[in-house]
C-alpha cells in the first residue's frame, strides 16, 4: 500500500474540520457574539494588568533614583491619626476645669430591635410583682416559661407550644406588669393566629 503524502493527508484533515465547524455553526453562531465580547473582554482585562504591573516596576525603579525622583510625601502638620494620638502624653491644663460627662448604664433596646436585645448580665431583672399587686401571684405559665427574663426571639420560639389559655394568661401578665409593645403584639398576633385555626 502506498502512503499518501503528507502535504494531501493535513489538507484532507482541513477539509474534515471545515465540514465538522460548518455543521456545529447553527449551534455555536448564537453563542459567538458572547464569545466574541468575553474575549475582548479578557484581552482588555489582561492588557491593563500588563501595564500595571510595568507602572509598578516604574515607580519603584524611578523612587530609587536619588535625584530625578519625584520628593516623598511627607504627611501635613494638620493631618492627625488615631494611632499617632496614642503615644502622646495628654496635655494637662490647672487654668479649665471641665466636668465628666454622666455615666449612662447600657439598656435593653425597646420597639424593632427588642427581638435582638435582651438586658445586660450585670443589670437586675426588674421585679414586676410591685407593679402587678401585692395580692396577685404570678400565673403559673410565667414561672412554667421564665417568661420575665425571655428575650422576644426566646418567646417567640415558645409561642406555638403554647395553648391559647396560655396565650391570653401571658398577655394579661404582659399589660399588668411590663407592657412591652413588641412582646404584646406577638401575643395578640399570636392568639389571632391560633384561634383561627
Amino acid at each position: 500500500m502506498t502512503r499518501v503524502p503528507f502535504a494531501a493527508r493535513v489538507a484532507a484533515g482541513v477539509a474534515v474540520t471545515v465540514v465538522e465547524e460548518a455543521r456545529k455553526l447553527p449551534g455555536s453562531a448564537l453563542m459567538l457574539p458572547m464569545t466574541v465580547v468575553s474575549e475582548a473582554l479578557a484581552r482588555g482585562m489582561r492588557f491593563q494588568q500588563q501595564v500595571t504591573a510595568l507602572a509598578i516596576k516604574g515607580d519603584v525603579a524611578i523612587s530609587a533614583l536619588p535625584v530625578i525622583g519625584t520628593p516623598r510625601e511627607e504627611q501635613p502638620a494638620w493631618a492627625s491619626f488615631d494611632e499617632d494620638d496614642a503615644f502622646e502624653a495628654p496635655i494637662i491644663t490647672d487654668d479649665v476645669d471641665v466636668p465628666d460627662a454622666p455615666v449612662t448604664e447600657p439598656t435593653a433596646a425597646n420597639g424593632r430591635f427588642a427581638l435582638y436585645s435582651t438586658p445586660p448580665l450585670d443589670e437586675p431583672v426588674q421585679d414586676t410583682s410591685a407593679k402587678r399587686g401585692p395580692s396577685a401571684d404570678k400565673p403559673e405559665i410565667v414561672e412554667m416559661i421564665d417568661f420575665d427574663t425571655l428575650a422576644l426571639a426566646q418567646l417567640r420560639a415558645r409561642l406555638r407550644t403554647l395553648s391559647v389559655e396560655d396565650l391570653e394568661t401571658l398577655l394579661d401578665y404582659e399589660n399588668d406588669t411590663l407592657a412591652r409593645a413588641p412582646f404584646q403584639t406577638m401575643l395578640a398576633n399570636r392568639i389571632t393566629t391560633a384561634k383561627a385555626k
